[in-house]
C-alpha cells in the first residue's frame, strides 16, 4: 500500500515535473472559454434584436391604428428596430398588421455571412375611430 506522502516530494510538495501544469491546462481551455463567451454574447444580441423588432412593430401598429399615418409609423419603427430592418404595413378591414424584419450578421470577418440570423416580429392593432375602412 502506497501512502500519499510517496507521491509528494521530500518536503511534501510536488516535484519539478509538475511545474507549469496549470498554465498548460489553462492555455488549452482558454480558447474554448473565449468561444463559449462569444457564442453567449451573440445569442444575447440576437435576443435583444428580436425584442427591438417586436417593440418597433408594436409602436408602428399603434401609430397607424390611431391614424398618424404610415410614414410616421415607418419612421418610428425604423428608429426602434435594429439597423437595416424592413418595415411592412398591411391594412385590411378594421385592423393593421406591421411586420418588422432584420438580418443580423456577427462581426466575424470569415464566418459572419454564414452565421447570419433573421429576426422579425408582427404586431396587429384594431383601427380606431373614423380610420376604419369599410
Amino acid at each position: 500500500m502506497t501512502s500519499r506522502r510517496a507521491c509528494l516530494g521530500a518536503h511534501g510538495t510536488r516535484g519539478p515535473r509538475d511545474a507549469g501544469m496549470v498554465t498548460a491546462e489553462t492555455a488549452t481551455v482558454l480558447p474554448f472559454l473565449v468561444l463559449v463567451t462569444l457564442a453567449l454574447a451573440w445569442m444575447i444580441a440576437v435576443g435583444v434584436a428580436q425584442v427591438r423588432c417586436l417593440d418597433a412593430a408594436r409602436e408602428a401598429a399603434r401609430l397607424v391604428a390611431r391614424g398618424d399615418g404610415a410614414g410616421a409609423a415607418v419612421d418610428v419603427a425604423t428608429a426602434v428596430a435594429p439597423s437595416g430592418a424592413r418595415v411592412s404595413i398591411d391594412e385590411t378591414g378594421a385592423a393593421v398588421t406591421v411586420r418588422v424584419t432584420a438580418r443580423l450578421t456577427p462581426p466575424i470577418p470569415v464566418l459572419g455571412p454564414a452565421l447570419t440570423v433573421p429576426v422579425g416580429a408582427d404586431a396587429t392593432a384594431a383601427l380606431e375611430g373614423d380610420h376604419v375602412s369599410q
